[in-house]
Protein backbone atom coordinates (compact mmCIF):
# COMPACT_ATOMS: atom_id res chain seq x y z
CA UNK A 1 0.00 0.00 0.00
CA UNK A 2 1.34 3.25 -1.36
CA UNK A 3 2.12 6.18 1.52
CA UNK A 4 0.66 9.83 1.80
CA UNK A 5 3.82 10.70 0.60
CA UNK A 6 4.00 8.12 -2.52
CA UNK A 7 0.40 9.29 -3.71
CA UNK A 8 1.42 13.20 -3.92
CA UNK A 9 4.39 12.06 -5.87
CA UNK A 10 2.11 10.04 -7.88
CA UNK A 11 -0.48 12.72 -8.49
CA UNK A 12 2.48 15.26 -9.94
CA UNK A 13 3.16 12.33 -12.47
CA UNK A 14 -0.12 11.33 -13.27
CA UNK A 15 -3.38 13.15 -14.00
CA UNK A 16 -6.46 11.76 -11.70
CA UNK A 17 -9.40 13.92 -12.51
CA UNK A 18 -11.18 11.58 -14.91
CA UNK A 19 -9.12 12.09 -17.93
CA UNK A 20 -7.60 10.18 -20.15
CA UNK A 21 -4.81 10.49 -23.25
CA UNK A 22 -5.11 9.86 -26.94
CA UNK A 23 -4.76 5.93 -26.03
CA UNK A 24 -6.73 5.59 -23.09
CA UNK A 25 -4.63 5.81 -20.49
CA UNK A 26 -4.11 7.86 -17.21
CA UNK A 27 -2.33 11.03 -18.62
CA UNK A 28 1.20 11.88 -17.57
CA UNK A 29 0.92 15.70 -16.36
CA UNK A 30 4.58 16.91 -17.87
CA UNK A 31 3.54 16.05 -21.61
CA UNK A 32 -0.61 16.49 -21.72
CA UNK A 33 -2.67 19.30 -21.24
CA UNK A 34 -2.25 22.97 -19.97
CA UNK A 35 -1.07 25.35 -22.33
CA UNK A 36 0.52 22.72 -24.74
CA UNK A 37 -2.66 21.50 -25.29
CA UNK A 38 -4.34 24.50 -25.31
CA UNK A 39 -3.43 26.22 -27.81
CA UNK A 40 -4.12 23.86 -30.77
CA UNK A 41 -8.07 25.07 -29.06
CA UNK A 42 -7.45 28.21 -29.40
CA UNK A 43 -6.14 28.18 -32.70
CA UNK A 44 -9.28 26.72 -34.39
CA UNK A 45 -11.54 29.09 -32.12
CA UNK A 46 -9.13 31.86 -33.45
CA UNK A 47 -10.57 29.86 -37.17
CA UNK A 48 -14.37 30.04 -36.12
CA UNK A 49 -14.33 33.54 -34.71
CA UNK A 50 -12.79 34.16 -38.45
CA UNK A 51 -15.39 32.89 -40.13
CA UNK A 52 -18.49 33.88 -37.62
CA UNK A 53 -17.61 37.15 -37.51
CA UNK A 54 -16.94 37.96 -41.20
CA UNK A 55 -20.51 36.78 -41.74
CA UNK A 56 -22.21 37.86 -38.66
CA UNK A 57 -21.17 41.68 -39.06
CA UNK A 58 -21.50 41.93 -43.26
CA UNK A 59 -25.00 39.92 -43.07
CA UNK A 60 -27.33 42.80 -41.99
CA UNK A 61 -25.11 44.94 -44.99
CA UNK A 62 -25.85 42.28 -47.01
CA UNK A 63 -29.48 41.06 -46.43
CA UNK A 64 -29.80 45.04 -47.39
CA UNK A 65 -27.98 45.57 -50.26
CA UNK A 66 -28.21 42.31 -52.52
CA UNK A 67 -30.49 40.49 -51.58
CA UNK A 68 -33.26 44.13 -51.10
CA UNK A 69 -34.59 43.55 -47.43
CA UNK A 70 -35.92 46.55 -45.91
CA UNK A 71 -33.99 47.76 -42.45
CA UNK A 72 -36.43 45.83 -39.82
CA UNK A 73 -36.82 42.71 -42.04
CA UNK A 74 -33.26 42.75 -42.00
CA UNK A 75 -32.29 43.64 -38.51
CA UNK A 76 -34.62 40.67 -37.65
CA UNK A 77 -33.45 38.21 -39.98
CA UNK A 78 -29.91 38.89 -38.32
CA UNK A 79 -31.18 38.26 -35.07
CA UNK A 80 -33.10 35.34 -35.47
CA UNK A 81 -30.12 34.02 -37.06
CA UNK A 82 -27.61 35.14 -34.28
CA UNK A 83 -30.19 33.38 -32.41
CA UNK A 84 -30.06 30.30 -33.98
CA UNK A 85 -26.65 30.46 -33.80
CA UNK A 86 -26.61 30.71 -29.90
CA UNK A 87 -29.27 28.53 -29.06
CA UNK A 88 -28.47 25.60 -30.96
CA UNK A 89 -24.76 24.65 -28.60
CA UNK A 90 -27.77 23.74 -25.90
CA UNK A 91 -28.39 20.90 -28.77
CA UNK A 92 -24.68 20.63 -29.21
CA UNK A 93 -23.04 20.86 -25.77
CA UNK A 94 -26.04 17.93 -24.36
CA UNK A 95 -24.64 15.12 -27.18
CA UNK A 96 -20.94 15.92 -26.31
CA UNK A 97 -21.40 15.82 -22.77
CA UNK A 98 -24.12 12.32 -22.99
CA UNK A 99 -22.51 10.31 -25.78
CA UNK A 100 -20.48 11.61 -28.33
CA UNK A 101 -17.27 13.09 -26.29
CA UNK A 102 -16.04 16.89 -26.82
CA UNK A 103 -13.29 15.70 -29.11
CA UNK A 104 -16.01 14.07 -31.40
CA UNK A 105 -18.24 16.64 -31.45
CA UNK A 106 -15.88 18.94 -32.46
CA UNK A 107 -14.51 17.08 -35.00
CA UNK A 108 -17.78 16.08 -36.75
CA UNK A 109 -19.36 20.10 -36.38
CA UNK A 110 -16.08 21.57 -37.87
CA UNK A 111 -16.80 19.20 -40.84
CA UNK A 112 -20.59 20.59 -40.90
CA UNK A 113 -19.08 24.16 -40.58
CA UNK A 114 -16.60 23.30 -43.38
CA UNK A 115 -19.76 22.15 -45.76
CA UNK A 116 -21.83 24.99 -45.05
CA UNK A 117 -18.45 27.79 -45.80
CA UNK A 118 -18.61 25.86 -48.78
CA UNK A 119 -21.87 25.99 -50.20
CA UNK A 120 -22.18 29.94 -48.99
CA UNK A 121 -18.91 29.98 -51.38
CA UNK A 122 -20.48 28.66 -54.07
CA UNK A 123 -23.95 30.81 -53.69
CA UNK A 124 -21.82 33.85 -53.93
CA UNK A 125 -19.32 32.43 -56.52
CA UNK A 126 -20.61 30.74 -59.13
CA UNK A 127 -22.66 32.82 -61.60
CA UNK A 128 -25.65 30.75 -62.08
CA UNK A 129 -26.12 30.46 -58.24
CA UNK A 130 -25.64 34.61 -57.58
CA UNK A 131 -28.16 36.58 -56.45
CA UNK A 132 -28.48 38.64 -59.53
CA UNK A 133 -27.31 37.44 -63.23
CA UNK A 134 -26.23 41.34 -64.01
CA UNK A 135 -25.50 44.18 -61.39
CA UNK A 136 -28.01 45.83 -60.51
CA UNK A 137 -31.14 43.90 -60.21
CA UNK A 138 -34.54 44.57 -58.04
CA UNK A 139 -35.23 41.17 -57.48
CA UNK A 140 -32.45 38.84 -56.54
CA UNK A 141 -33.26 34.73 -57.58
CA UNK A 142 -34.51 32.22 -55.13
CA UNK A 143 -32.29 29.75 -55.77
CA UNK A 144 -29.59 32.35 -54.48
CA UNK A 145 -31.49 32.99 -51.42
CA UNK A 146 -32.58 29.20 -50.67
CA UNK A 147 -28.91 28.52 -50.84
CA UNK A 148 -27.46 31.07 -48.92
CA UNK A 149 -29.94 31.07 -45.93
CA UNK A 150 -28.95 26.82 -46.21
CA UNK A 151 -25.60 28.13 -45.70
CA UNK A 152 -25.44 30.15 -42.90
CA UNK A 153 -27.84 27.87 -40.85
CA UNK A 154 -25.60 24.64 -41.74
CA UNK A 155 -22.65 27.10 -40.14
CA UNK A 156 -25.09 27.58 -37.29
CA UNK A 157 -25.62 24.11 -36.68
CA UNK A 158 -21.89 23.56 -37.03
CA UNK A 159 -21.57 26.28 -34.19
CA UNK A 160 -23.91 24.60 -32.04
CA UNK A 161 -21.47 21.18 -31.40
CA UNK A 162 -18.02 23.64 -32.03
CA UNK A 163 -18.73 26.51 -29.35
CA UNK A 164 -19.44 24.42 -26.03
CA UNK A 165 -17.26 21.34 -27.11
CA UNK A 166 -14.50 23.28 -28.28
CA UNK A 167 -14.38 25.67 -24.81
CA UNK A 168 -15.11 22.95 -22.81
CA UNK A 169 -12.46 20.77 -24.15
CA UNK A 170 -10.08 23.48 -23.33
CA UNK A 171 -10.66 24.07 -20.20
CA UNK A 172 -10.41 20.01 -19.40
CA UNK A 173 -6.79 20.42 -20.13
CA UNK A 174 -6.38 21.86 -16.54
CA UNK A 175 -6.55 20.01 -13.73
CA UNK A 176 -8.99 21.63 -10.73
CA UNK A 177 -7.22 19.35 -8.26
CA UNK A 178 -4.05 20.96 -8.89
CA UNK A 179 -3.39 24.06 -7.15
CA UNK A 180 -1.17 25.63 -10.25
CA UNK A 181 -3.52 24.05 -13.07
CA UNK A 182 -6.60 25.32 -11.68
CA UNK A 183 -5.19 29.25 -11.33
CA UNK A 184 -3.68 28.66 -15.21
CA UNK A 185 -7.21 27.70 -16.02
CA UNK A 186 -8.45 31.17 -14.43
CA UNK A 187 -6.07 32.79 -17.05
CA UNK A 188 -7.65 30.32 -19.44
CA UNK A 189 -11.05 32.21 -19.80
CA UNK A 190 -9.39 35.21 -20.29
CA UNK A 191 -6.88 34.49 -22.84
CA UNK A 192 -9.26 31.81 -24.80
CA UNK A 193 -11.46 35.34 -25.38
CA UNK A 194 -8.07 37.09 -26.63
CA UNK A 195 -7.12 34.69 -29.30
CA UNK A 196 -11.36 34.42 -29.84
CA UNK A 197 -11.17 38.46 -30.69
CA UNK A 198 -7.94 38.15 -32.50
CA UNK A 199 -10.11 36.07 -35.04
CA UNK A 200 -12.95 38.82 -34.50
CA UNK A 201 -10.70 41.69 -35.78
CA UNK A 202 -9.11 39.88 -38.74
CA UNK A 203 -12.47 38.89 -39.56
CA UNK A 204 -14.04 42.66 -39.66
CA UNK A 205 -10.90 43.97 -41.24
CA UNK A 206 -9.65 41.64 -43.50
CA UNK A 207 -12.46 39.23 -44.54
CA UNK A 208 -14.81 42.45 -44.37
CA UNK A 209 -12.57 44.40 -47.18
CA UNK A 210 -12.28 41.02 -49.15
CA UNK A 211 -16.05 41.24 -49.14
CA UNK A 212 -16.36 45.11 -49.96
CA UNK A 213 -13.67 45.38 -52.26
CA UNK A 214 -13.57 41.83 -54.50
CA UNK A 215 -16.21 40.22 -53.36
CA UNK A 216 -18.31 37.43 -51.12
CA UNK A 217 -17.14 34.72 -53.29
CA UNK A 218 -13.43 35.58 -52.42
CA UNK A 219 -13.96 35.95 -48.95
CA UNK A 220 -15.86 32.64 -48.99
CA UNK A 221 -12.41 31.24 -50.56
CA UNK A 222 -10.31 32.45 -47.86
CA UNK A 223 -12.43 31.46 -44.85
CA UNK A 224 -12.92 27.98 -45.84
CA UNK A 225 -9.57 27.44 -46.95
CA UNK A 226 -8.41 28.86 -43.08
CA UNK A 227 -11.22 26.51 -41.28
CA UNK A 228 -9.59 23.56 -43.15
CA UNK A 229 -6.29 24.53 -41.90
CA UNK A 230 -7.33 25.33 -38.56
CA UNK A 231 -9.05 21.83 -38.29
CA UNK A 232 -5.87 19.91 -39.45
CA UNK A 233 -3.63 21.55 -36.72
CA UNK A 234 -6.53 20.79 -34.13
CA UNK A 235 -5.77 17.12 -35.28
CA UNK A 236 -2.15 17.12 -35.16
CA UNK A 237 -2.20 18.12 -31.70
CA UNK A 238 -4.32 14.88 -30.49
CA UNK A 239 -1.67 13.30 -29.18
CA UNK A 240 -1.05 16.47 -26.39
CA UNK A 241 -5.19 16.52 -25.66
CA UNK A 242 -6.86 14.75 -22.10
CA UNK A 243 -9.68 13.55 -22.77
CA UNK A 244 -13.34 12.94 -20.73
CA UNK A 245 -15.13 9.92 -21.71
CA UNK A 246 -19.52 10.60 -21.67
CA UNK A 247 -21.02 9.76 -19.16
CA UNK A 248 -24.47 8.84 -20.10
CA UNK A 249 -27.64 12.07 -19.76
CA UNK A 250 -26.66 14.37 -17.69
CA UNK A 251 -30.38 15.37 -17.77
CA UNK A 252 -30.95 12.03 -15.95
CA UNK A 253 -29.25 12.33 -12.40
CA UNK A 254 -31.45 15.45 -11.82
CA UNK A 255 -34.47 14.21 -12.52
CA UNK A 256 -33.75 11.78 -10.00
CA UNK A 257 -33.29 13.64 -7.45
CA UNK A 258 -36.76 15.41 -8.20
CA UNK A 259 -38.71 11.94 -8.16
CA UNK A 260 -36.51 11.42 -5.07
CA UNK A 261 -37.36 13.80 -3.29
CA UNK A 262 -40.66 13.33 -4.14
CA UNK A 263 -40.90 10.08 -3.03
CA UNK A 264 -39.62 11.06 1.09
CA UNK A 265 -41.31 14.27 1.08
CA UNK A 266 -42.64 12.67 4.27
CA UNK A 267 -39.68 11.99 5.31
CA UNK A 268 -38.22 13.65 8.91
CA UNK A 269 -35.32 15.87 7.99
CA UNK A 270 -31.98 14.40 10.27
CA UNK A 271 -31.59 16.82 13.42
CA UNK A 272 -27.78 16.58 11.56
CA UNK A 273 -27.06 16.77 7.77
CA UNK A 274 -23.86 14.75 8.48
CA UNK A 275 -26.67 11.76 8.58
CA UNK A 276 -28.23 12.22 5.00
CA UNK A 277 -26.69 10.25 2.56
CA UNK A 278 -23.53 9.89 0.54
CA UNK A 279 -20.99 8.20 -1.17
CA UNK A 280 -17.72 7.25 0.31
CA UNK A 281 -14.52 9.24 -1.76
CA UNK A 282 -12.37 6.33 -2.54
CA UNK A 283 -9.23 7.26 -4.66
CA UNK A 284 -11.54 9.48 -7.01
CA UNK A 285 -13.61 6.90 -8.46
CA UNK A 286 -16.62 8.78 -7.74
CA UNK A 287 -15.02 12.23 -9.15
CA UNK A 288 -15.69 15.08 -7.06
CA UNK A 289 -18.06 15.40 -3.59
CA UNK A 290 -20.16 18.41 -3.00
CA UNK A 291 -20.58 20.13 0.46
CA UNK A 292 -23.66 20.46 1.47
CA UNK A 293 -25.95 23.58 1.53
CA UNK A 294 -28.86 24.98 3.38
CA UNK A 295 -30.39 26.49 0.18
CA UNK A 296 -33.35 24.47 -1.60
CA UNK A 297 -33.90 22.75 1.32
CA UNK A 298 -36.76 20.35 0.38
CA UNK A 299 -34.60 18.78 -2.24
CA UNK A 300 -32.39 17.19 0.54
CA UNK A 301 -35.54 14.58 1.44
CA UNK A 302 -33.48 13.04 -1.59
CA UNK A 303 -31.26 12.18 0.07
CA UNK A 304 -32.71 11.53 3.67
CA UNK A 305 -32.12 7.63 4.56
CA UNK A 306 -35.57 5.95 5.80
CA UNK A 307 -35.88 3.61 8.67
CA UNK A 308 -36.22 0.42 6.55
CA UNK A 309 -33.06 1.11 4.41
CA UNK A 310 -30.42 -0.98 5.36
CA UNK A 311 -28.21 -0.90 2.89
CA UNK A 312 -29.11 2.75 0.80
CA UNK A 313 -26.04 2.03 -1.71
CA UNK A 314 -28.25 -0.97 -3.06
CA UNK A 315 -31.05 1.37 -3.48
CA UNK A 316 -32.33 2.71 -6.90
CA UNK A 317 -31.01 6.41 -7.45
CA UNK A 318 -34.43 6.96 -8.27
CA UNK A 319 -35.18 6.33 -4.64
CA UNK A 320 -32.26 7.58 -2.74
CA UNK A 321 -29.81 10.17 -4.34
CA UNK A 322 -26.28 11.73 -2.78
CA UNK A 323 -26.05 14.70 -1.58
CA UNK A 324 -23.86 15.92 -3.95
CA UNK A 325 -26.58 14.69 -6.90
CA UNK A 326 -28.96 17.16 -4.63
CA UNK A 327 -26.27 19.71 -4.98
CA UNK A 328 -25.94 19.08 -8.28
CA UNK A 329 -29.25 19.98 -9.23
CA UNK A 330 -29.70 22.62 -6.70
CA UNK A 331 -26.37 24.56 -8.73
CA UNK A 332 -28.47 24.36 -11.97
CA UNK A 333 -31.66 25.96 -9.99
CA UNK A 334 -29.68 28.62 -8.95
CA UNK A 335 -28.49 29.59 -12.50
CA UNK A 336 -31.82 30.20 -13.75
CA UNK A 337 -32.37 33.88 -12.14
CA UNK A 338 -28.83 34.54 -13.20
CA UNK A 339 -29.16 33.40 -16.66
CA UNK A 340 -32.15 35.29 -16.75
CA UNK A 341 -30.64 38.76 -15.25
CA UNK A 342 -28.20 38.21 -18.01
CA UNK A 343 -30.57 38.95 -21.04
CA UNK A 344 -30.31 42.55 -21.16
CA UNK A 345 -26.69 42.30 -21.37
CA UNK A 346 -27.40 40.22 -24.92
CA UNK A 347 -29.97 42.66 -25.76
CA UNK A 348 -27.01 45.62 -25.79
CA UNK A 349 -24.51 43.03 -27.57
CA UNK A 350 -27.06 42.16 -30.31
CA UNK A 351 -27.52 46.16 -31.19
CA UNK A 352 -23.57 45.44 -32.52
CA UNK A 353 -24.62 43.41 -35.15
CA UNK A 354 -27.27 45.48 -36.57
CA UNK A 355 -28.09 48.72 -35.74
CA UNK A 356 -24.42 50.07 -34.80
CA UNK A 357 -22.66 48.30 -38.57
CA UNK A 358 -26.06 50.17 -40.04
CA UNK A 359 -25.28 53.52 -38.59
CA UNK A 360 -21.61 53.05 -40.05
CA UNK A 361 -23.05 52.68 -43.38
CA UNK A 362 -24.07 56.21 -43.30
CA UNK A 363 -21.02 58.76 -41.95
CA UNK A 364 -17.83 59.44 -43.37
CA UNK A 365 -15.70 56.21 -43.73
CA UNK A 366 -12.68 58.02 -45.33
CA UNK A 367 -9.37 57.81 -44.41
CA UNK A 368 -7.33 59.82 -46.51
CA UNK A 369 -8.31 60.57 -49.64
CA UNK A 370 -9.04 57.18 -51.25
CA UNK A 371 -9.35 54.99 -48.76
CA UNK A 372 -12.84 53.58 -47.37
CA UNK A 373 -13.29 51.44 -44.15
CA UNK A 374 -15.79 49.19 -44.71
CA UNK A 375 -18.34 49.73 -42.50
CA UNK A 376 -18.44 46.28 -40.62
CA UNK A 377 -15.06 46.83 -39.68
CA UNK A 378 -16.06 49.22 -37.13
CA UNK A 379 -16.81 45.99 -35.09
CA UNK A 380 -12.84 45.38 -34.25
CA UNK A 381 -13.17 48.75 -31.74
CA UNK A 382 -15.33 45.98 -29.90
CA UNK A 383 -12.87 43.22 -30.25
CA UNK A 384 -9.82 45.48 -29.00
CA UNK A 385 -11.96 46.54 -26.19
CA UNK A 386 -12.06 43.33 -24.98
CA UNK A 387 -8.51 42.59 -25.75
CA UNK A 388 -7.59 45.23 -23.60
CA UNK A 389 -9.81 44.91 -20.84
CA UNK A 390 -8.85 40.75 -20.84
CA UNK A 391 -4.99 41.84 -20.48
CA UNK A 392 -5.43 44.68 -18.12
CA UNK A 393 -7.69 42.77 -15.75
CA UNK A 394 -5.60 39.02 -16.34
CA UNK A 395 -2.64 40.69 -15.71
CA UNK A 396 -2.76 43.89 -13.46
CA UNK A 397 -5.92 43.60 -11.53
CA UNK A 398 -6.25 39.68 -10.57
CA UNK A 399 -2.78 39.84 -8.35
CA UNK A 400 -3.42 43.15 -7.05
CA UNK A 401 -6.84 42.02 -6.18
CA UNK A 402 -5.80 38.67 -4.99
CA UNK A 403 -3.91 39.88 -2.39
CA UNK A 404 -6.42 42.82 -1.12
CA UNK A 405 -9.35 40.69 -0.81
CA UNK A 406 -8.07 36.72 -0.59
CA UNK A 407 -9.67 35.53 -3.12
CA UNK A 408 -7.99 33.25 -5.99
CA UNK A 409 -9.86 34.95 -8.84
CA UNK A 410 -9.20 38.54 -7.73
CA UNK A 411 -13.28 39.01 -7.60
CA UNK A 412 -15.98 36.75 -7.60
CA UNK A 413 -17.09 35.57 -10.86
CA UNK A 414 -20.83 37.55 -10.92
CA UNK A 415 -19.33 40.53 -9.23
CA UNK A 416 -16.90 40.52 -12.58
CA UNK A 417 -20.01 39.92 -14.71
CA UNK A 418 -21.87 43.32 -12.46
CA UNK A 419 -19.31 45.52 -13.98
CA UNK A 420 -19.38 44.48 -17.81
CA UNK A 421 -23.18 45.10 -17.04
CA UNK A 422 -22.65 48.74 -16.21
CA UNK A 423 -20.38 49.26 -19.26
CA UNK A 424 -23.02 47.76 -21.58
CA UNK A 425 -25.29 50.82 -19.83
CA UNK A 426 -22.36 53.17 -20.49
CA UNK A 427 -22.20 51.94 -23.88
CA UNK A 428 -26.46 51.94 -24.67
CA UNK A 429 -26.37 56.26 -23.40
CA UNK A 430 -22.68 57.26 -25.30
CA UNK A 431 -24.07 55.49 -28.49
CA UNK A 432 -27.87 57.21 -27.72
CA UNK A 433 -26.24 60.92 -27.50
CA UNK A 434 -24.25 59.94 -30.61
CA UNK A 435 -26.99 59.37 -32.60
CA UNK A 436 -29.21 62.12 -31.51
CA UNK A 437 -26.23 63.97 -32.61
CA UNK A 438 -25.78 62.11 -35.85
CA UNK A 439 -29.55 62.93 -36.48
CA UNK A 440 -28.57 66.88 -35.40
CA UNK A 441 -26.35 66.50 -38.77
CA UNK A 442 -28.56 65.26 -40.99
CA UNK A 443 -31.31 68.16 -40.08
CA UNK A 444 -28.42 70.23 -40.50
CA UNK A 445 -27.06 69.47 -44.06
CA UNK A 446 -29.99 67.52 -45.55
CA UNK A 447 -27.92 67.09 -48.91
CA UNK A 448 -25.23 65.50 -47.36
CA UNK A 449 -26.52 63.63 -45.03
CA UNK A 450 -24.70 62.29 -42.23
CA UNK A 451 -22.38 61.86 -44.55
CA UNK A 452 -20.39 65.02 -43.35
CA UNK A 453 -20.14 63.15 -39.80
CA UNK A 454 -17.09 60.66 -39.10
CA UNK A 455 -17.42 57.24 -38.62
CA UNK A 456 -15.14 57.44 -35.68
CA UNK A 457 -17.93 59.18 -33.67
CA UNK A 458 -18.92 55.39 -32.91
CA UNK A 459 -15.85 54.53 -31.98
CA UNK A 460 -16.41 55.20 -28.06
CA UNK A 461 -19.74 53.03 -28.23
CA UNK A 462 -17.93 50.27 -29.63
CA UNK A 463 -14.77 50.50 -27.33
CA UNK A 464 -17.68 50.25 -24.40
CA UNK A 465 -19.34 47.46 -25.28
CA UNK A 466 -15.75 46.04 -25.51
CA UNK A 467 -15.30 46.47 -22.43
CA UNK A 468 -18.37 45.29 -21.11
CA UNK A 469 -17.33 41.98 -22.92
CA UNK A 470 -14.29 41.75 -21.46
CA UNK A 471 -15.88 41.49 -18.33
CA UNK A 472 -19.60 40.17 -18.23
CA UNK A 473 -19.13 37.74 -21.14
CA UNK A 474 -15.78 35.94 -19.93
CA UNK A 475 -16.95 36.31 -16.39
CA UNK A 476 -20.44 34.22 -17.58
CA UNK A 477 -18.39 31.87 -20.03
CA UNK A 478 -16.52 31.30 -16.53
CA UNK A 479 -19.46 31.22 -14.42
CA UNK A 480 -21.48 28.70 -16.61
CA UNK A 481 -18.61 26.47 -17.03
CA UNK A 482 -17.56 25.97 -13.45
CA UNK A 483 -20.51 26.27 -11.65
CA UNK A 484 -22.61 23.80 -13.34
CA UNK A 485 -22.32 19.74 -12.29
CA UNK A 486 -18.41 18.55 -13.85
CA UNK A 487 -20.58 16.16 -16.10
CA UNK A 488 -22.77 19.12 -17.74
CA UNK A 489 -19.74 21.58 -18.39
CA UNK A 490 -20.43 21.64 -22.23
CA UNK A 491 -23.75 21.77 -21.46
CA UNK A 492 -22.43 24.35 -19.25
CA UNK A 493 -21.00 26.46 -22.49
CA UNK A 494 -24.23 26.25 -24.37
CA UNK A 495 -26.08 27.92 -21.14
CA UNK A 496 -23.53 30.67 -21.63
CA UNK A 497 -23.96 31.01 -25.39
CA UNK A 498 -27.85 30.52 -24.86
CA UNK A 499 -28.17 33.74 -23.03
CA UNK A 500 -27.03 35.88 -26.18
CA UNK A 501 -29.21 33.33 -28.47
CA UNK A 502 -31.98 34.64 -26.06
CA UNK A 503 -30.99 38.26 -25.97
CA UNK A 504 -31.19 38.17 -29.74
CA UNK A 505 -34.89 36.90 -29.87
CA UNK A 506 -36.01 39.18 -27.54
CA UNK A 507 -33.99 42.04 -28.92
CA UNK A 508 -36.09 40.90 -32.18
CA UNK A 509 -39.20 41.05 -29.95
CA UNK A 510 -38.51 44.36 -28.84
CA UNK A 511 -37.88 45.65 -32.30
CA UNK A 512 -41.14 44.50 -33.33
CA UNK A 513 -43.17 45.89 -30.22
CA UNK A 514 -41.76 49.16 -30.03
CA UNK A 515 -42.52 49.83 -33.90
CA UNK A 516 -45.84 49.12 -33.26
CA UNK A 517 -46.34 50.91 -30.11
CA UNK A 518 -44.53 54.12 -31.55
CA UNK A 519 -46.09 53.59 -34.81
CA UNK A 520 -49.68 54.15 -33.45
CA UNK A 521 -49.11 56.53 -30.19
CA UNK A 522 -46.39 58.92 -32.52
CA UNK A 523 -48.76 60.10 -35.21
CA UNK A 524 -47.84 56.81 -37.37
CA UNK A 525 -44.16 57.37 -37.21
CA UNK A 526 -42.36 54.54 -35.47
CA UNK A 527 -38.99 54.60 -34.13
CA UNK A 528 -37.75 52.54 -36.86
CA UNK A 529 -38.72 54.46 -40.67
CA UNK A 530 -37.52 53.08 -44.19
CA UNK A 531 -34.10 53.94 -43.37
CA UNK A 532 -32.00 55.31 -40.16
CA UNK A 533 -32.53 58.98 -40.77
CA UNK A 534 -36.18 58.57 -40.58
CA UNK A 535 -35.95 56.67 -37.83
CA UNK A 536 -35.08 57.16 -33.90
CA UNK A 537 -32.77 55.25 -32.80
CA UNK A 538 -31.82 57.40 -29.87
CA UNK A 539 -34.92 56.77 -28.49
CA UNK A 540 -34.57 52.63 -28.64
CA UNK A 541 -30.74 52.94 -27.17
CA UNK A 542 -31.77 54.83 -24.17
CA UNK A 543 -35.28 52.64 -23.68
CA UNK A 544 -32.28 49.79 -23.82
CA UNK A 545 -30.13 51.55 -21.33
CA UNK A 546 -33.26 51.85 -18.85
CA UNK A 547 -33.69 48.42 -19.01
CA UNK A 548 -30.36 47.37 -18.05
CA UNK A 549 -30.31 49.49 -15.25
CA UNK A 550 -33.46 48.19 -13.81
CA UNK A 551 -31.95 44.67 -14.23
CA UNK A 552 -28.73 45.56 -13.06
CA UNK A 553 -30.50 46.30 -9.79
CA UNK A 554 -32.05 42.83 -9.53
CA UNK A 555 -28.95 41.31 -10.69
CA UNK A 556 -27.46 42.43 -7.67
CA UNK A 557 -29.95 41.31 -5.42
CA UNK A 558 -29.80 37.70 -6.62
CA UNK A 559 -25.87 38.02 -6.13
CA UNK A 560 -25.30 38.80 -3.47
CA UNK A 561 -27.44 36.18 -2.03
CA UNK A 562 -25.94 33.43 -4.59
CA UNK A 563 -24.45 30.12 -2.92
CA UNK A 564 -21.06 28.61 -5.03
CA UNK A 565 -20.57 25.42 -5.83
CA UNK A 566 -18.44 23.76 -2.89
CA UNK A 567 -16.37 20.81 -3.53
CA UNK A 568 -14.83 18.75 -0.80
CA UNK A 569 -11.11 18.57 -0.93
CA UNK A 570 -8.95 15.76 0.44
CA UNK A 571 -5.75 17.84 0.80
CA UNK A 572 -6.54 20.79 3.73
CA UNK A 573 -4.53 23.31 2.03
CA UNK A 574 -5.88 23.05 -0.84
CA UNK A 575 -9.45 23.26 -0.69
CA UNK A 576 -11.54 25.90 -2.47
CA UNK A 577 -15.11 27.35 -3.32
CA UNK A 578 -16.39 28.12 -6.17
CA UNK A 579 -15.96 31.73 -5.46
CA UNK A 580 -12.29 31.12 -5.89
CA UNK A 581 -11.90 31.97 -2.08
CA UNK A 582 -9.51 29.54 0.15
CA UNK A 583 -11.23 27.83 3.29
CA UNK A 584 -12.02 24.84 5.32
CA UNK A 585 -12.60 21.40 4.36
CA UNK A 586 -14.93 18.54 4.72
CA UNK A 587 -12.37 15.93 4.60
CA UNK A 588 -13.44 13.31 1.79
CA UNK A 589 -12.18 10.34 3.26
Amino acid sequence: MKTEAENRGDDQILVHDSSVDHKRRLPLRASTGVWKASLFIIAIEFSERLSYFGIATSLVIYLTRVIRQDLKTAARNVNYWTGVTTLMPLFGGFLADAYLGRFSTVLVSTIVYLFGLSLLTLSTLVPSLKACGSEPCDEPRKLHEVLFFTAIYLISVGTGGHKPSLESFGADQFDDDHAEERKQKMSFFNWWNSGLCAGVIFGVTLIVYVQEHVGWGMAGVILTSVMATSLAIFLVGRPVYRYRAPLGSPLTPLLQVLVAAFTRRNLPYPSNSAHLYEVQATDKVHGRLLTHTNRLKFLDKAAIVGETSNSAGKQSPWRLATVTRVEELKLVLNMIPIWIASIPFGICVAQTYTFFIKQCATLDRKIGKTFIIPASSMFCLAAVGMIISVAIYDRLLVPILRKTTGNERGITILQRIGIGMIFSFMAMSVAGLVERKRLGVVKGSPTKGSGAMSVFWLGPQFLIIGIADGFALVGLQEYFYDQVPDSMRSLGIAFYLSVNGAANFVSSLLITAVDRITGKSSGGKSWFGDNLNTSRLDHFYWLIAGIVAVNLCFFVLFARQYAYKSVQRTTVADCFDGDGKAGGVTSAV
